[in-house]
């Protein structure tokens, strides 16, 4: 295969990568954790072309070899006759197969050991390490290797990002019959990275790779079949595809095979994502454990609380948040103390567990949903959720679907994967309670959510904040398409930065526009407003005042958006796509300055410019005519935008006082 040839390459792209990565070794972990390497373009193109002249060379070499071996061979058949020609082809093939045994087994036992040293990696040497035995494993065209490569140049992993090398492998994938080539290929060309922009062909690349397995092409399908893109909106099909994969991800669930990945928003603190506290820094999580030995009590409670429900890039692990609670608790604090409570109820539902499955002890359900019932009455979800199962399931009492719904709902509102899953089940066939397609999708959605696949918010959140910024919008953007609203909404955010290089410019701004939409349909008050900012100014879009002002009322009247109250109450003050209403404009400044603290100011300057306005016209335009008349004059000698010179006077002035005050 043709982009075989690329994988030498990588193969000593990546032994720079270690020699690096060891030549940097004292440096912060953090910096070695997300530290990309880059070689040069004319590098590549030298190792690229220096391969392809040696693969020529060994091509002419085995040719005239071959050809030579089959002259030595025909003179031995003359001389030893006829009758042995049929073992010597017999022989030749057994020879043919058992080589390309041996070739696919040396394969296969190279992407093991590279599957092996990634998952006991810890730095990202070791990971480079493991992607040195992908590269040998696909040289000898092992396909789950070739995947891994493929991956790695699309998502930019050890910062050797190539879309048209992963492309090209892609392609080579997806002949051999490649799920996970579909898959991609679909995405690309839903995005117009690197092929053409095609919605259909898109759609095509997806239904084949859902039909080969992949789950993500499932939760595409079943996202675009909810929502409407580029198909019929169609609520049983979205729902049979989402199932699927919620089938997969509770499967996984059961045993604790998956825990849940931190979402941050770019949107919130842009100005400000080297020290965003969404994720916790290895260091910084190594000196707050320190300041919690030291006795820092409010540190212990924080970390008891992150290692119990498992956010912030910590596992979840019940014995540490024990830990520190219980330091937290001899120390006098109170929250632990609380906190310790619902250790106890762990404990209890733990002893539930041992008798329901029979661990160590004899299976007993009776006493199994007593110990649930206490744990679930000090509100802890794990056992809400249990004791959901057993009426579900009939486990020891009898089947009620009523009172199962019910435990079912309370772990939910705590956010219990399982539970939603099973809420989902019984909407979706009617059991217990009135079927309904929309919520059991919306429920088998939020579980879909939960697969690994949610891991690249880490690792694109990482290549953001370390500048790869190509490397974050392709995976960003894989996670937009399976409909994952924070994923839209930091694409967006991305792409309206004009910092990728992977798209051409003019095309950033109506895929923004396009990602802002998703997200503000799946209720994103800020993707509201942006998207009656991108029609305000034309962004992406022709200028639309009117679209923009509906836009505004959606986020003000539904999500309370004060930067959306604002932007109604300009475009009231100057009927911009709507009827001028100087009335309404001053409540809806109030209003936004009462919704945010922070709207204060900007609305304290736009009152004042209003009330300054309006008492020049009262008292310089005393007839209806001169009015008119010094209006547009006003307009003339300073402009259409002569309100923002009224405001900066206003501001002088305001500075002037003050500084005479207190002067």
């Amino acid at each position: 295969m043709k982009p075989l040839s690329l994988l030498i390459e990588i193969l000593i792209i990546l032994g720079v990568i270690i020699k690096n990565i060891e030549a940097e070794k004292h440096s912060k972990k953090q910096t070695e954790r997300n530290a990309t390497t880059q070689v040069s373009a004319n590098e590549l193109k030298q190792f690229l072309s220096h391969i392809l002249e040696r693969r020529k060379l060994i091509k002419v070499i085995y040719q005239r070899e071959n050809a030579l071996g089959k002259k030595k061979i025909q003179r031995k058949l003359r001389i030893k006759g006829i009758q042995n020609k049929d073992l010597s082809k017999r022989n030749k093939n057994h020879l043919r197969k058992q080589a390309k045994k041996n070739f696919t087994d040396e394969g296969d036992q190279l992407f093991k050991t590279g599957i092996k040293i990634l998952q006991q990696s810890k730095n990202q040497k070791q990971k480079a390490e493991a992607y040195v035995f992908f590269a040998k494993a696909a040289d000898m065209g092992n396909l789950k290797a070739m995947e891994k490569m493929a991956d790695a140049l699309l998502f930019g992993n050890f910062g050797m990002q190539n879309i048209t090398a992963a492309i090209q492998l892609y392609e080579s994938l997806a002949k051999e019959g490649s799920y996970k080539a579909q898959n991609a290929l679909g995405f690309l060309s839903s995005y117009g990275i690197g092929m053409e922009y095609n919605q259909a062909k898109a759609l095509i690349y997806y239904t084949f790779g859902s039909a080969g397995g992949s789950m993500m092409s499932q939760m595409i399908l079943g996202y675009r079949y909810l929502s409407g893109i580029n198909v019929l909106q169609n609520c049983e099909v979205a729902l049979n595809h989402y199932k699927k994969v919620a089938d997969y991800i509770a499967d996984k669930l059961e045993k604790s095979e998956g825990i849940p990945v931190e979402k941050v928003r770019l949107t919130e603190r842009p100005e400000n994502l080297s020290s965003n506290n969404e994720i916790l820094d290895w260091d910084i999580y190594q000196y707050y454990k320190f300041l919690a030995e030291r006795g820092d009590v409010q540190i212990q409670v924080s970390l008891g609380q992150l290692h119990l429900i498992g956010r912030k890039g910590l596992d979840q692990d019940y014995y540490k948040a024990l830990y520190y609670f219980l330091k937290a608790a001899k120390a006098g604090s109170a929250n632990a103390m609380a906190f310790i409570g619902k250790g106890n109820a762990i404990g209890l539902h733990g002893l539930g567990l041992l008798y329901f499955y029979g661990k160590g002890v004899p299976v007993n359900y009776a006493e199994a949903l007593k110990y649930f019932q206490k744990a679930a009455e000090k509100g802890w979800p794990n056992a809400q959720f249990q004791l959901g199962f057993m009426y579900y399931s009939g486990s020891g009492v009898w089947k009620d679907y009523k009172l199962a719904f019910k435990y079912f709902y309370l772990a939910s509102q705590s956010g219990q994967p399982l539970a939603i899953y099973y809420l989902a089940k019984m909407y979706a066939t009617g059991r217990g309670v009135l079927r309904s397609c929309r919520t059991a999708v919306e429920l088998y959605k939020g579980v879909c959510e939960l697969g690994h696949w949610a891991e690249k918010f880490l690792t694109a959140y990482f290549a953001y904040k370390d500048g790869d910024i190509d490397s974050s919008l392709v995976q960003y953007a894989l996670l937009a398409e399976m409909g994952y609203e924070v994923a839209q909404s930091n694409s967006a955010f991305i792409l309206e930065s004009k910092k990728a290089k992977i798209l051409e410019k003019e095309k950033m701004y109506p895929m923004a526009l396009l990602l802002w939409n998703r997200a503000a349909i799946q209720g994103n008050a800020f993707a509201r407003v942006k998207i009656g900012d991108y029609h305000y100014y034309g962004y992406g879009t022709k200028k639309d005042y009117q679209t923009a002002a509906t836009h505004y009322s959606i986020a003000a009247d539904k999500y309370h958006s004060a930067q959306a109250m604002f932007n109604l109450a300009y475009m009231y003050e100057h009927g911009l796509g709507i009827t001028k209403d100087i009335h309404l404009a001053r409540r809806l400044y109030d209003m936004a300055a009462q919704s945010s603290p922070d709207a204060h100011i900007p609305v304290f300057f736009a009152l004042m410019k209003l009330e300054t306005v309006h008492l020049l016209r009262d008292i310089l335009f005393f007839n209806q005519f001169t009015m008119r008349w010094k209006w547009m004059k006003l307009d003339n000698t300073l402009g259409p935008y002569w309100d923002l010179f009224v405001i900066g006077l206003i501001v002088a002035v305001l500075i002037f006082l003050l500084r005479n005050r207190y002067g």
